[in-house]
């Protein structure tokens, strides 16, 4: 008889592969994250920022990008771009399965609007040419995720998810993949969020930040970040709030981040 699972092994940790950096992550990151992953089960939720503007120039434009009345950004998207994101993440999904795989750990893809992701009515007004119009944009908030979608949570073995979603329509919609990666975090009952990204630390003043409670960084979220650490800080103290016990911020191997050896650790006040 096989001996019962401790608590640590059934837990997973989920990780955010920022879609900036995955060309960047050498062999030895891949071994490290192998390593974890025999420990422990392994979520992994990938953007796709990066390779959508190599498939296309178009996505390179700033008339790509909308923002809504309230200053958010949200790339436009229609259904043409919906099946885009799903054609590179395809590539990226066999690229970073089969990393995993050589490394011996079994790895499955799956599109979170397959049953894992809800989102809720998005935005319809958008500023175009110093303008707000009502524009379709299929882009949601998250309203639900169902962890029964995350099959063979196990040490050895990883899911690497897409982070679309579906809305009570039926239409896939865009979702933001660091807030993604937060509610599956809090969904799955991960006790660590892992944001992999291309900077090191939260920076503030010019100053690399170690350690932060959630508090202080929704106040410096709201008064000086910007760009995409503005939506990572907005998803930790959402993972926070959905019972997750820390997010850790670098671009670091992971053992090294969980190990608060390098990045940002950001904790519950």
């Amino acid at each position: 008889m096989s001996a019962p699972e401790t608590a640590s092994e059934a837990t997973p940790t989920v990780v955010k592969l920022g879609g900036s950096c995955l060309d960047d992550l050498a062999g030895a990151w891949w071994d490290d994250l192998a390593r974890h992953a025999e420990a422990r089960p392994l979520v992994l939720v990938h953007g796709w920022s990066k390779p959508l503007k190599r498939l296309s120039a178009r996505y390179r434009e700033p008339s790509a990008i909308l923002r809504d009345r309230y200053g958010n950004q949200s790339r436009w998207t229609t259904p043409e771009v919906i099946e885009d994101i799903k054609a590179v993440s395809a590539e990226l999904g066999e690229t970073v399965l089969g990393r995993l795989e050589q490394r011996g750990i079994t790895a499955e893809r799956l599109l979170a609007s397959d049953g894992l992701v809800s989102a809720g009515e998005g935005e319809r007004w958008w500023w175009r040419d110093k303008q707000l119009v009502k524009l379709e944009n299929l882009v949601g908030p998250i309203t639900g995720v169902d962890p029964t979608a995350l099959k063979n949570l196990q040490p050895g073995h990883a899911c690497l998810i897409t982070p679309l979603a579906r809305n009570a329509a039926g239409q896939e919609v865009n979702t933001d993949a660091d807030r993604a990666a937060a509610a599956i975090a809090g969904a799955a009952g991960a006790t660590d969020l892992v944001l992999v990204t291309d900077v090191e630390h939260l920076l503030i003043d010019g100053e690399p930040v170690r350690r932060i409670t959630a508090r202080a960084a929704a106040e410096f979220r709201d008064k000086g970040a910007t760009g995409g650490m503005r939506k990572k800080l907005r998803a930790a103290g959402e993972a926070l709030e959905a019972g997750v016990a820390r997010v850790v911020i670098g671009s670091a191997p992971v053992t090294d981040l969980l190990a608060a050896r390098t990045g940002t650790v950001i904790t519950r006040p």
